[in-house]
């Protein structure tokens, strides 16, 4: 889900990325900058996590880097997202399953895996580790800003993310201080990225200087273990 102060997919004229899509220049363009974190660690049949499909962009984004060998798992409990996200996806041929919340997620095979239910539900996941899982928190741009994602929810998510993540593979999060409860997600998330231990783990923390309601990235790799 995205938090529309973010201006993500409010393209500059004349942006174009590598993949054709437009996009914002705007230096605090923090989805922009969560894709280039991520670009480094994603290569042709490799294996990666969206924690938060949203509208689609960010499961596209991955699905175009990993490609027809690789595999994505996109999480959402709306419906409504995961309906946004398929038609994102179709457009561009990419192949996609549908799971249901309590259906096991074991070696997925190729494709694009549209799982409807909580991003904790990672926690089902096994015997396979992502090199790229992101999550960009918040509302789902169009839809209920009611329906938001939750400190604990979060949390339960990113744990079992750091422990599934590929030795030298990124978790990337967006974080949206600026609605309501939105703070002390950012927050919690924050201190969550700054207790990751310095000896395994490089962590950063993009925001903004002088907009205090602004999203906030956050950045960990897992370091590669010296023989």
């Amino acid at each position: 889900m995205q938090n529309p102060e973010d201006d993500s997919h409010c393209p500059a004229s004349g942006a174009v990325a590598a993949d054709g899509e437009s996009v914002s220049l705007q230096l605090t363009n923090m989805t922009r900058w969560a894709h280039l974190m991520l670009e480094p660690v994603l290569e042709s049949g490799g294996f990666a996590v969206d924690l938060t499909a949203g509208n689609g962009h960010d499961t596209l984004f991955l699905w175009r880097r990993v490609g027809p060998e690789g595999t994505v798992l996109a999480f959402d409990v709306q419906s409504r997202a995961l309906h946004n996200t398929s038609r994102r996806l179709a457009e561009v041929g990419a192949p996609m399953h549908r799971l249901e919340s309590g259906q096991p997620i074991r070696s997925p095979e190729k494709g694009v895996f549209l799982i409807r239910a909580c991003h904790s539900s990672l926690a089902q996941l096994y015997e396979v580790h992502p090199v790229a899982i992101i999550a960009n928190l918040g509302y789902l741009p169009g839809g209920d800003h009611g329906l938001v994602t939750h400190q604990g929810t979060t949390l339960d998510a990113l744990s079992r993310a750091s422990e599934l993540l590929a030795a030298g593979g990124r978790l990337v999060v967006t974080a949206y201080p600026g609605h309501p409860g939105g703070q002390a997600e950012s927050r919690a998330v924050q201190e969550f990225f700054a207790s990751l231990d310095a000896r395994q783990w490089l962590v950063l923390n993009l925001c903004s200087g002088n907009r205090p309601h602004a999203p906030i990235l956050l950045v960990a790799e897992k370091r590669r273990l010296r023989p």
